[in-house]
C-alpha cells in the first residue's frame, strides 16, 4: 500500500483574507490555523502535503510554509487555474470564480496514485481527526465499492456564537456509513437551540449531536478518476444554467457516487471542536482555545521550534 498523502485546498485564501501577508496569526508564536493542521497531520503520520494554490500566491505562500512546516514535511505545490478545463470547453466571458473543490483537487491528478485526504486550509480540525483519517487511509482498498471516508463533527462543535453559517448536515446509517448530505446555508444558535431556515421566515430545529461535514475527506485513487470523468458532464450543464458561478463541489461528486451505489463512505466520528474565523468576532475565541491547548500540553509553545 502506498503512504497516504494530504491535499490542502488553499486557492481561496488570498481573496478571503485580502492577501496572504495580511493573514491573522492565531497562535502565540505567530502560527496560522494551517500550521495547526500541518502539525496534527505530521503527528498522525502524514509525511507529504500538496498545497493547491493560485500561481500568483506562490511566493507569499512559500514564505509561510517552507521555513516552518516545510522543514518537517515534504511539500509540493499545485495550481488551480480557471483555464484548466477538459478538451472542448473554454472559460465563459466574465467568469472569474474557480470551478469548485473537485476542480481544485484535480490539480493534483497527475501526481497522486495512492490514498489521499483533503482539507480546507483555513479550518482547524483537531488532532483526533487526523489520526482517525490516517489510520483509515492506511488500510483503504477499493473492492466491491470505492472505499472512502469523511470526518463527521457534532454540529454544536462547529457553530459560532456570532452569526449563521453553512453546514453539510449528514444522514448516517446505523453501521456508520454516509447516506447523504444536505447543505443548510443558514444554520445557527437561536434561543438556546440549533435551527436553520431556507426562507428567513420558518425555522427548523436540528438536534445536538447531528453529524456534519467540514470538508475533511479520505479517498482512494479512484476518486481522481471519477472526478475527472464527471467534470465534463458537470460543465455541460453548468455552462447552460449558471456559467459565471456554478461550482463542482466534492460533496456533490460523493453524493452522485452514493446514489449510483459505487462508493461507501465511512463516517469517522470526531469529538474535536472545529474552529474557523467565519466572522471577525470569532478570532478571539479561536486564539484563546488554541492557547488553552498549548497550556495543556496538547501543542508545544512553538509548533515548528
Amino acid at each position: 500500500m502506498k503512504e497516504p498523502v494530504l491535499i490542502i485546498m488553499a486557492a481561496g485564501m488570498g481573496s478571503r483574507y485580502g492577501g496572504l501577508k495580511q493573514m491573522d496569526p492565531v497562535g502565540s508564536a505567530g502560527e496560522l490555523i494551517i500550521d495547526f493542521s500541518l502539525y496534527d497531520a505530521m503527528m498522525a503520520g502524514f509525511k507529504k502535503v500538496y498545497f493547491i494554490i493560485k500561481k500568483e500566491m506562490e511566493s507569499d505562500f512559500r514564505e509561510l510554509i517552507d521555513n516552518k512546516a516545510g522543514r518537517f514535511l515534504e511539500t509540493e505545490y499545485a495550481f488551480q487555474e480557471l483555464t484548466d478545463l477538459p478538451a472542448g470547453f473554454s472559460v465563459p466571458e466574465g467568469r472569474v470564480k474557480p470551478w469548485g473543490t473537485c476542480h481544485a483537487v484535480l490539480s493534483c491528478k497527475d501526481r497522486i496514485d495512492g490514498p489521499f485526504a483533503v482539507i480546507n486550509a483555513d479550518d482547524y480540525y483537531g488532532p483526533g481527526a487526523f489520526h482517525s483519517m490516517y489510520e483509515f487511509l492506511e488500510k483503504a482498498e477499493d473492492r466491491e465499492y470505492f472505499c472512502y471516508s469523511m470526518i463527521g463533527y457534532q454540529l454544536e462543535n462547529t457553530l459560532t456564537e456570532n452569526g449563521h453559517v453553512a453546514r453539510g448536515v449528514c444522514e448516517v446509517s446505523e453501521d456508520g456509513y454516509l447516506i447523504g448530505i444536505t447543505e443548510r446555508t443558514k444554520i445557527m444558535w437561536r434561543d438556546g437551540k440549533i435551527q436553520y431556515t431556507e426562507n428567513e421566515k420558518d425555522w427548523f430545529t436540528v438536534p445536538e449531536g447531528t453529524p456534519v461535514s467540514m470538508n475533511f475527506w479520505g479517498f482512494t485513487p479512484s476518486m481522481m478518476r471519477e472526478m475527472e470523468a464527471r467534470f465534463p458532464v458537470f460543465l455541460a450543464e453548468a455552462l447552460k444554467e449558471n456559467p459565471l458561478k456554478a461550482e463542482f463541489y466534492l460533496p456533490l461528486a460523493v453524493d452522485q457516487l452514493l446514489k449510483e451505489e459505487k462508493a461507501k463512505v465511512k463516517v469517522l466520528k470526531s469529538a474535536d471542536r472545529w474552529f474557523g474565523v467565519t466572522y471577525k468576532e470569532d478570532k478571539k475565541s479561536v486564539v484563546d482555545s488554541l492557547q488553552s491547548m498549548k497550556d495543556k500540553g496538547i501543542y508545544p509553545e512553538k509548533l515548528w521550534g
